[in-house]
């Protein structure tokens, strides 16, 4: 095997054939991204308390629970021989790097932590740490708690079309729209924004294929993002509804006992211990009814909830696509590779250089009543078992597709989608104008404006009566442009107004009910939090009689005057400070338990433009946090006319230990927007002669 780097330290790798190019990826993912990918093994199998602390224990508890590792197990036996084996020489490249990889990072250090050692399954247990909480079925628990305080009417108030999971942008362009006359293919997976980075820019080379592409780090192959020369694919989450919660009775008879349709039935229960880092142990009962582990309450308590997801029923993860995406020269070849996709179901598109396009849905959502996806149901009810799987909805592309989490393609197999605001924004800026290029698509990545605005700004415009500066803040606001960019006072303005109406709401008595959520594991608790659900389903708990008793425009006076100095707020300057220096980057760092904290601050982060419903998506928490922990996780831009013309950039950079040469050579280029070459001429890079 061959190692090359471009000039921004991403990995070229040559090899002779597709197993022995698997062990370069897995030996050059070790190397860059010891820490990274050790974290994550240690996550996937509930350990990783032992040096991360006891901030750490809640997941590891419900990893454990969920039965991930054994999950992952499971779905390894299930591959078939080529992909097992394919796996397996990943594994063993990772095994082989480890060593030199720890020696240059000294977090393994300050952990007490040494090279660890890979099993052919580890893979695929990463795979499912990174996704199993990405379909939010924790919202679910948030609908059962708006329902039972509020009554059931409520809960689509705080469902609308305004999900808290992982969302994306993604389009696609028939060769008709472009310069060159052939497709380009582009987006952005908005994630929480993590150092080092959750993708990996790769490149995959061999006498079988050549593809460039955003690796998930720990896992072989190019899932996500690629560019095969022939045909490029791109995904966004499909907010499809595909877990399932139920209610179940519980009881101690010698063993754990579960109610269920046929009665009472024996669970399958251990119990296993989590070292914690500078505390005691933590012991943790793992229970499975037929249904599946129990992830919520033991058989002492008053409620216990399994979850119910496919993998764990099936035995099926689907890393069979991962090889043949890699071989894939045509849509139908990205067609046939995706239908054995599993985990978490996407929206796919795809485009080649025949002139084809793709725009589908691909994963597995199984059959079952609707009550299934809105709330826990009950173990012991027949009519809420599972059925079959749904068939995966397509759509025909003539010259433009967007997706963007809205209720589209994949709507049949949802609940929550996002708002429409950005995919009706990415298809009002690509159909302005022909000719597109690929370096050109960062001016739609890069859009700032927040057509969410719009209901708060309404209701600006109607108050009359007001002090004169309130009245003069109305009137700036009113005359904004509705652009979140980093360096406009108005929109600090704007999310100043916005994070006091929500603190206000989330205040009132009429939400009283849900303040303090059900004694549920922590891990769910960015589900169960009542300021976010505010902040995210704003607009419709504006709309007029939304919830009797709630005076929207009275709280948004109180609010408009609290940030104009109404009340004599001493803070006033600071709320209305424009908003770059309100909203900055500030990613997630795995740091060792009792160590000094990491020197890129989140307080001194880069200034950031863009909001949650901008397609520039740098996510903030209205109400609660300004800072942006969810966003653009890479940037990319595939040209099926000449590969050599895509783009693509990261947050941070290639490398992923803190200080050295590509730890953040990108973070400028992706800041202002600006997206990288992807280079492809192999003189032009150069090659490490250790490789």
């Amino acid at each position: 095997m061959r190692v090359f780097r471009d000039r921004w330290g991403i990995p070229h790798l040559r090899a002779d054939d597709p197993d022995e190019l698997a062990f370069a990826q897995g030996r050059v993912t070790a190397y860059d991204r010891a820490w990274q990918i050790e974290v994550e093994r240690q996550r996937s199998l509930g350990a990783s308390a032992a040096f991360l602390g006891a901030e750490a224990v809640s997941w590891d508890r419900f990893a454990r629970q969920a039965r991930l590792a054994d999950t992952a197990r499971r779905c390894s036996t299930r591959l078939d021989e080529a992909t097992a084996a394919w796996v397996a020489r990943y594994v063993d490249g990772v095994n082989a790097g480890l060593s030199a990889g720890v020696a240059r990072d000294p977090r393994f250090a300050d952990a007490g932590l040494g090279a660890g050692s890979w099993e052919p399954w580890t893979p695929l247990a990463i795979w499912l740490t990174h996704h199993v909480l990405f379909a939010g079925f924790p919202s679910k628990l948030w609908r059962e708690h708006v329902a039972r305080r509020l009554g059931p009417d409520a809960v689509a108030l705080f469902h609308a079309d305004a999900p808290v999971s992982s969302g994306s942008n993604g389009w696609l362009l028939a060769g008709s729209r472009t310069a060159a006359g052939a497709a380009l293919l582009a987006g952005d997976p908005h994630r929480y924004i993590e150092d080092p980075g959750i993708y990996q820019q790769i490149r995959l080379a061999c006498p079988a294929y050549d593809v460039v592409g955003l690796a998930v780090p720990g896992v072989p192959g190019i899932a996500h993002f690629g560019h095969t020369g022939k045909v490029a694919w791109a995904i966004t989450n499909a907010m499809a509804d595909y877990q399932d919660l139920y209610a179940e009775q519980l009881r101690r008879r010698g063993g754990v006992e579960a109610y269920g349709p046929d009665g009472w039935q024996p669970t399958r229960t251990h119990t296993e211990t989590i070292a914690v880092a500078g505390g005691e142990p933590v012991e943790v009962e793992v229970v499975e009814t037929d249904r599946g582990p129990v992830v919520v309450g033991d058989p002492e308590t008053t409620e216990a909830i399994s979850l119910r997801y496919p993998p764990r029923v099936t035995g099926e993860l689907g890393f069979a696509a991962l090889p043949a995406l890699l071989r894939a020269r045509t849509v139908a070849d990205v067609d046939a590779a995706v239908e054995q996709w599993v985990e978490p179901v996407n929206v796919v598109l795809a485009a080649d250089t025949a002139g084809g396009l793709l725009h589908r849905t691909a994963g597995a959502v199984p059959v079952r009543s609707p009550a299934n996806g809105l709330r826990v149901v009950p173990a012991w009810d027949p009519g809420y078992a599972w059925s079959g799987w749904h068939p995966m909805p397509r759509a025909t592309v003539t010259d433009v597709a967007v997706m963007a989490n809205e209720r589209a393609v994949s709507a049949p197999l949802g609940v929550e989608f996002a708002p429409p605001y950005r995919a009706r924004r990415i298809r009002e800026l690509l159909d302005r104008t022909a000719g597109w290029t690929a370096g050109r698509m960062a001016d739609v990545h890069t859009d700032t404006y927040t057509a969410a605005a719009g209901p708060l700004l309404a209701l600006l415009a109607d108050l009359d009566g007001l002090p004169t500066p309130a009245a003069a803040l109305r009137d700036r606001l009113l005359r904004w442009d509705r652009r979140m960019t980093a360096d406009s006072a108005d929109a600090g303005a704007f999310a100043a107004v916005r994070a006091a109406l929500v603190r206000r709401i989330t205040a009132h008595p009429v939400l009283a009910a849900l303040a303090d959520p059900p004694a549920y594991p922590a891990v769910f608790a960015p589900w169960l939090a009542l300021a976010p659900r505010v902040g995210t389903a704003l607009g419709a708990l504006l709309a007029p009689d939304a919830l009797p008793g709630l005076n929207a425009p009275a709280l948004v006076r109180a609010a408009l005057l609290e940030v104009a100095g109404g009340d004599l707020d001493p803070a006033v300057s600071a709320r209305t400070a424009r908003w770059g220096a309100r909203h900055r980057l500030a990613p997630w760092r795995a740091v060792p338990a009792n160590t000094v904290a990491e020197s890129r601050s989140t307080e001194t982060g880069p200034e950031l433009g863009g909001d949650h419903d901008c397609v520039l998506a740098t996510s903030s928490v209205p109400g609660v946090t300004d800072l942006c922990r969810r966003g653009p996780a890479a940037r990319y831009s595939w040209d099926l006319a000449r590969r050599e013309d895509s783009c693509w950039v990261v947050p941070l950079g290639a490398d992923g230990v803190p200080g050295s040469t590509h730890d953040d050579d990108q973070l400028a280029a992706w800041r202002r927007g600006e997206l990288l070459p992807v280079v492809t001429d192999w003189d032009k890079l150069t090659e490490e002669r250790n490789g």
